[in-house]
């Protein structure tokens, strides 16, 4: 988990203001991957008392402008906010509960980047989000 410090110097080599609001949600998404915008202010309020879901939300979107936040949308959840940026990794979301864990490329060096027709689009990303049930879910439903 990187430290205040990292938090500066990240915010201050994507050549942004260092601000508490903008340490204060690095932070919650360093420690909680796949947060929520709502999860998200509870613990930037636990860290900084008072703060406007408005100040979150331009924190966040000035963050993922920055490259320093990556923004998903898995199908049929709100937006979520996680740290690991700079790769093409992929997400595998639960069914039941709605986990979501992070999930490398499944051979090479981001092979989903090779469309079968790219219909001449420079492709640079993919997303490919796997369904199914959590270790608990399956658990619980056999």
């Amino acid at each position: 988990m990187p430290t205040a410090s990292d938090f500066r110097q990240m915010l201050r080599d994507a050549s942004l203001r260092v601000t508490s609001p903008r340490i204060a949600v690095l932070s919650a998404v360093h420690e909680h991957p796949h947060a929520d915008t709502d999860s998200i202010i509870g613990a930037v309020r636990g860290s900084l008392g008072t703060v406007s879901h408005q100040a979150v939300y331009d924190v966040l979107r000035a963050l993922t402008a920055a490259g320093l936040l990556r923004r998903i949308e898995p199908p049929g959840s709100v937006a979520r906010y996680e740290a690991r940026v700079g790769d093409n990794h992929h997400h595998v979301v639960c069914r039941s509960c709605g986990a979501i864990a992070d999930v490398d490329c499944a051979v090479g060096h981001a092979p989903c980047l090779t469309a079968s027709d790219d219909h001449g689009f420079t492709i640079d990303e993919a997303e490919v989000v796997y369904r199914g049930l959590c270790p608990d879910c399956s658990a619980a439903t056999r």
